[in-house]
């Protein structure tokens, strides 16, 4: 296919060229200018979709992404598919899905799980909102960039689901630091806990895969001074997203709204740079009155 390709960051860079290895013939645009191997670079958002048969965003907001839709829908070839990976405000996803369509395009909100390590391999998770129709179009480029795609539903699906998803894992993550918190403090050895834990009710993702504490279960970013898996801004970026959504949907989500609340506290004082499971020796620093 040709594929239009917009937004090459940290995620965008390796899932283009993941398009472009598979014999996709992918033009691309960034406004930092960015080269990726075997993506032909063009001088602008509307001049990387002009034409093709897909368009992929992957950008950093949902004003950005409609600011870009306003530049691409009109040269969008009819019929194509515009496939967009952001993590944004389900508002937005909606918006830009209904501009596409009003235009005679396919439209897909998809954002990924999976982080830098997944695009770079191919291993994703898209969460996909869209008609059955634009899904089934854009389901051969899923395949080549990631190793699942779940349609979810209609427009906005997919964020609904990714933010859903990402605001139970920001609140799983602060329950696993503040268990081995106390399993510390009372002297019980973390490696005991994990044994723990890891095969009683108290099994989850965070600390199966993902345990917080160095030396402890597989290998994550704990092991490696929390340099970021999933950053901390990120965590942060959608755990204000469901909160937002949540505002929108008037859904309860007190322990949400708290993990916002503490990732806001940690980014701010200790966490820009650092993995959103580097929160526990941030908690550990805090007296139980602070």
């Amino acid at each position: 296919m040709e594929i239009g390709f917009i937004g090459l960051g940290n995620m965008g860079a390796p899932m283009a060229r993941n398009l472009a290895a598979a014999g996709h013939a992918v033009t691309g645009y960034d406004v930092a200018g960015v080269r990726v191997e075997g993506v032909t670079a063009a001088a602008s958002a509307a001049a990387a979709a002009a034409g093709r048969e897909a368009v992929v965003t992957m950008l950093p907001d949902g004003a950005i992404l409609r600011q870009v839709y306003d530049d691409i829908v009109p040269v969008g070839a009819a019929g194509a598919v515009f496939i967009d990976c952001s993590t944004i405000d389900v508002d937005s996803a909606r918006a830009a899905a209904a501009q596409a369509e009003a235009a005679g395009l396919l439209a897909v909100d998809a954002p990924v799980s999976g982080g830098v390590g997944g695009a770079t391999a191919g291993t994703l998770t898209f969460m996909a909102g869209g008609s059955e129709a634009a899904f089934a179009r854009a389901q051969p480029l899923f395949e080549v960039m990631g190793a699942r795609a779940v349609h979810c539903g209609g427009a906005g699906a997919g964020q609904a689901a990714k933010i859903c998803n990402n605001m139970l894992l920001g609140i799983s993550m602060i329950g696993a630091c503040e268990a081995f918190m106390l399993a510390e403090r009372l002297g019980l050895d973390a490696r005991a806990l994990f044994d723990v834990v890891s095969t009683s009710s108290g099994s989850c993702w965070s600390v199966n895969t993902y345990c917080p504490v160095p030396g402890v279960g597989p290998t994550s970013p704990a092991d490696n001074d929390y340099r970021p898996g999933f950053a901390a801004t990120l965590m942060l970026k959608d755990l204000r997203l469901s909160q937002q959504a949540a505002g929108m949907a008037g859904a309860q989500t007190p322990l949400g709204a708290h993990a916002a609340d503490l990732y806001a506290a940690f980014v701010a004082e200790d966490g820009a740079g650092r993995d959103f499971s580097a929160i526990l020796p941030w908690l550990g620093g805090k007296s139980r009155s602070a």
